[in-house]
């Protein structure tokens, strides 16, 4: 909603997004983000990128936004202007070492003190009390590149808003009409009139809310009868509160002709590799369950503007078995997207939302996802620009996508198609999955394999 010199509009937290704060209570923040990797970035000092994000900072007002509570009586919190912005709470940098020695690859050495510093900052709560993000610029990568890590609540933003951020910050973002800052909160009378009447109008709406429950149950697969428990693993077990991540990179327009000959989707090979990838590793381990739940977000929107941040998604669980072949595993998991066909996109968002509301209401929620067996991990893919992205001149060569899994899910998948790449980001908890650059091998040789079937045709 766009501001008016003449009275501050109420721009209420979504259920959504108060379910998400809710609900962050564990040791590891409930943040997003994604690294921007921007090359011939040597003229880009930090003074510069500091007084160009300033500049851009009106193109997504939440940015300069925090979430105040409101009485009992005067329904969810409302976004306001923080008064006392100051873009030196938020943006910071890091200067790497250029030389990090002879026996070590300096571009290797660089993109792994990245990706610890993204972990790093991540995994750090945000100040409630501030707008709800963090950003760092890191210098004196190899090849003359730089990065800018940019790291937001789930309850600013998802993914595919996440996107509309990224673009408004980038060359090409639209300019807005620009109101004064800061705007004055609204009265707090108007707030409780507004909230009485949108209880009234909800009223009206009880029929539609239930169809769209009952959609979001279907998108659950929750039937009748009770769900099935997931097997037990030793992946599953109750995260802390860092993270490590690792990530394959490979060329997107290969798998897209995979999916078309395999008449599946790029999200179906993914969970096909990711898949392959755990059972993998259990049997190392010598565990062999039949079948592995991934959970996946599903947004109910395809795409966003900076004025439609926030939460907008639900999830939808595929319970895939453990088959050793590719061709058999990726059978299972398209007839299962095919079952869906119909369901309304995020509608789980609703029924999810009331369960975990009410767990956190009663202190139970953490204790509820650190022992849950309802899914073994998540798989987060989210389809970004085609064409890169530039900022100051320069373009954004590389994104890579990292959110953060509350609970008992020892290692997920965060996917990100960008200008004729994709990245998939493991993120992992090193206590539960040492492993781990084991683990990423294995799914960079999965999605080598499907990459090689397709050649074969």
């Amino acid at each position: 909603m766009r501001r008016t010199h003449l009275s501050s509009p109420i721009e209420r937290a979504s259920p959504n997004d108060v379910v998400t704060l809710a609900t962050d209570r564990g040791p590891a923040p409930m943040n997003i983000g994604a690294v921007l990797i921007i090359d011939a970035a040597s003229d880009l000092d930090f003074s510069t990128v500091k007084s160009i994000l300033e500049g851009r900072l009106p193109r997504v007002p939440r940015l300069r936004q925090r979430l105040l509570k409101m009485p009992l009586g005067c329904g969810r919190p409302i976004w306001v202007d923080q008064a006392d912005f100051d873009l030196g709470r938020h943006l910071s940098q890091t200067v790497l070492p250029s030389s990090p020695g002879a026996s070590v690859d300096p571009d290797e050495a660089s993109d792994q003190r990245v990706l610890e510093i993204a972990a790093d900052l991540v995994c750090t709560p945000l100040p409630r009390h501030q707008p709800l993000w963090a950003a760092r610029w890191v210098t004196d990568l190899a090849h003359d590149r730089a990065a800018l890590i940019l790291v937001m609540h789930h309850s600013m933003t998802d993914g595919v808003a996440g996107l509309a951020v990224l673009a408004a910050l980038g060359d090409d973002g639209t300019i807005p009409v620009i109101d004064p800052f800061p705007q004055p909160p609204p009265p707090l009378r108007s707030v409780a009139a507004a909230a009485w009447r949108d209880r009234a109008a909800a009223l009206t709406t009880i029929p539609s809310r239930l169809r769209r429950g009952r959609e979001g149950l279907r998108e659950l697969g929750i039937r009748a009868r009770r769900p099935k428990l997931a097997a037990r693993t030793s992946l599953n077990r109750p995260t802390g509160p860092r993270r490590r991540l690792t990530t394959v990179e490979l060329p997107l327009m290969p798998l897209l002709e995979v999916a078309h000959r395999r008449r599946c989707t790029l999200n179906d090979l993914v969970l096909v590799a990711v898949t392959g990838t755990l059972a993998a590793i259990l049997r190392l381990r010598g565990e062999e369950p039949s079948e592995l739940v991934v959970s996946v977000p599903i947004s109910a929107r395809r795409a966003a503007t900076t004025d439609q941040l926030g939460n907008q998604t639900g999830v939808v669980p595929l319970a895939i078995p453990t088959l050793s072949h590719q061709d058999a595993r990726l059978h299972r998991i398209t007839a299962m997207s095919h079952s869906r066909t119909g369901v309304t996109r995020g509608m789980s968002a609703g029924p999810m939302g009331l369960v975990f509301r009410a767990m956190g209401a009663l202190g139970i929620f953490q204790v509820f996802i650190d022992h849950q067996r309802l899914v073994h991990t998540f798989v987060t893919n989210v389809r970004g620009p085609q064409t890169p992205v530039h900022f100051a001149g320069h373009p954004i060569t590389t994104v890579i996508p990292l959110a953060i899994t509350p609970g008992n899910v020892g290692v997920c998948f965060d996917i990100l198609s960008y200008a004729g790449g994709l990245v998939v980001t493991v993120v992992a908890d090193l206590a539960i999955v040492p492993e781990q650059d084991l683990l990423t091998s294995v799914l960079a040789e999965e999605l080598a394999q499907l990459l090689a079937v397709n050649r074969a045709f």
